[in-house]
């Protein structure tokens, strides 16, 4: 048991946080390559061991052993190569939830070569500016007419570009990837010499899903993985053999955080929902079913699940729910608590990183808390000078101790762009930009962005604080609290609104929104606009465009 695990993390089992702080730590060898040394090493250990159950709302369902994964991505890293793709090059992967999106990850891995997730949202425009920007030299695509439609009218501005795969399907001028793969050899030999991989080569790249500006390409290397094992096994909590669910797409960072890494180097079975759109009642009726061990999913998804008869469905088998994304509302984790018994686990992070703070297993979860900081990142809260802040006080979350010891997870720059690497992550320490507290117990609080945050009648008042109020109301399933101009005080604090079922935005319900939140927290940070709409902006991760409100609303920034 733990056998992949215990090669990296020479202690797994901890008696208390502090212990757990004081002792972890990750053993990153000098040439780690996922394929080879998890992938393949689970497959030779334990052949029959299932690594993916994937199924479908068609009805379909597959399942895979990591034995089959191996012998899978080897006939694709078989073909990759033969279309020309080595190490170094850049394959962007725009593959929803397909499970051929875990063969082409593996198969890239071992060929040394770098992977971009991207989302099924992007545009001709957004094709084109990732693959001028990262050089991309081949497309993998799921079958969908948009899609597709939008890589063919990016053709002819991406030179880079030469090989376009499409997987579940076959299209006109498209490689058929499934028949593909199935002409060649299940058997693919570790690179050595130049061709080999080193932990320092780089492995994956995000493209950051700004709310304004072109996205930055986040680099990984190949050390990446061996970060999420913070994040499955001590968050998460996932367990090997059993059945471990995040709700995400692939084009996400998430699924980097909760459908592969972590998960797989702890021996745990990833279940795939190839959703073809996300319906609260199947959801909950998959989790039943399929009798999952751990959960994890967004705010906004336990949010609207919550709008259904949860208490309807038997998810006793579920050990442990986790969410991230978004800051989860006291409100939301409470009322979940009393409908399944069980505490949701939030944990906190970005496209930059594994997790870095969290309710790990000897943190009880506290109603509001993201809980407490990774101690692989050694995360602590600054000043402006770069000093510790002191219980009660906010602080800008920062990953620490660079210099002394790089931490596997973090991401190692920004492709081509030098300048903004070292402001990054150049020193002695990687600023968030996002401000957060920490209460006497060690439990940190979010606050929001730093430029989210509303300076309004000389108060700062931190929108989620204001947020986490409104979803305490019946009538609010989601919201965001932004800066709006006022002619007397120059911004007051308003709140854009998506309603529950059966509740219209009258001008009555405005008042006891209003009201609610002056008794909920302090006075002064009551929303003096409301605005109810059926959805919010959000980014292709799903993160909501606060920035993008505020411009709307007249805000100069």
């Amino acid at each position: 048991m733990d056998h992949v695990l215990k090669k990296y993390c020479p202690r797994i089992e901890f008696d208390s946080y502090e212990d757990f702080a004081e002792s972890f730590r990750i053993e990153v060898p000098e040439a780690f390559n996922f394929g080879f040394d998890v992938v393949d090493e689970w497959a030779r250990v334990e052949p029959d061991k299932r690594a993916l159950l994937w199924c479908n709302d068609a009805g379909e369902e597959r399942a895979f052993t990591f034995t089959d994964i191996k012998h899978l991505s080897n006939q694709a890293a078989n073909a990759f190569a033969d279309m020309g793709i080595g190490k170094g090059d850049v394959v962007m992967c725009i593959l929803r939830r397909r499970w051929e999106y875990w063969v082409c990850a593996v198969a890239l891995c071992k060929l040394g070569a770098t992977i971009i997730p991207a989302s099924l949202q992007l545009t001709r425009k957004d094709v084109v500016y990732r693959a001028n920007s990262a050089d991309v030299r081949a497309i993998v695509a799921v079958n969908d007419d948009y899609v597709c439609t939008q890589v063919e009218q990016a053709m002819p501005d991406c030179p880079t570009v030469r090989e376009k795969f499409i997987v579940d399907g076959s299209r006109e001028g498209w490689v058929d990837f499934d028949d593909l793969i199935a002409g060649f050899p299940d058997t693919f030999e570790r690179p050595t010499g130049e061709a080999a991989v080193t932990s320092k080569d780089i492995m994956l790249m995000y493209f950051t899903s700004g709310t304004t500006g072109n996205p930055k390409a986040v680099e990984h290397n190949f050390a990446h993985p061996l970060g999420h094992i913070i994040t499955a096994k001590y968050w998460q909590q996932v367990r090997e053999d059993k059945l471990h669910m995040s709700v995400t797409d692939s084009g996400w960072a998430k699924f980097g955080w909760g459908k592969i890494y972590g998960q797989w180097i702890c021996g745990a079975t990833i279940f795939a929902y190839d959703m073809d759109k996300f319906v609260p009642a199947k959801l909950l009726q998959k989790i039943q079913d399929y009798k999952l061990t751990t959960f994890c999913a967004p705010p906004t998804m336990y949010r609207f699940m919550l709008q259904e008869d949860v208490a309807a469905y038997d998810l006793s088998s579920v050990e442990n729910f986790a969410t991230a994304g978004e800051p989860l509302n006291a409100e939301v984790t409470i009322q979940w608590e009393r409908l399944t018994g069980k505490k949701i686990r939030e944990g906190f992070g970005q496209t930059e990183g594994p997790v870095l703070l969290a309710t790990f297993p000897w943190v009880e979860p506290r109603p509001g808390s993201m809980g407490k900081p990774s101690p692989l990142l050694n995360v602590k809260l600054l000043d402006d000078e770069g000093h510790e802040v002191e219980d009660g006080e906010e602080g800008a979350i920062c990953v620490t101790g660079l210099k002394e010891a790089y931490p596997p997870g973090l991401f190692v720059g920004y492709y081509g762009n030098p300048e903004k690497t070292a402001e990054a992550v150049g020193g002695e320490y990687y600023n968030l930009h996002d401000m957060a507290w920490r209460d006497s117990d060690g439990y940190c609080f979010f606050v929001g962005r730093n430029d989210d945050v509303i300076k309004c009648s000389g108060y700062r008042i931190g929108p989620f604080e204001v947020e986490s109020a409104l979803v305490e109301h019946p009538a609010v399933v989601e919201c965001a609290v932004t800066a709006a101009p006022d002619p007397i005080r120059g911004k007051v604090v308003k709140a854009t609104v998506v309603l529950a079922r059966g509740y219209e935005g009258t001008d009555a319900l405005t008042r006891e929104l209003q009201e609610h939140v002056k008794k909920t927290t302090a006075p002064y940070k009551y929303p003096r606009i409301i605005e109810y709409v059926d959805e919010l902006p959000k980014t292709i991760g799903g993160k909501i465009k606060r920035k993008l409100i505020r411009t709307n609303d007249g805000i100069e920034e």
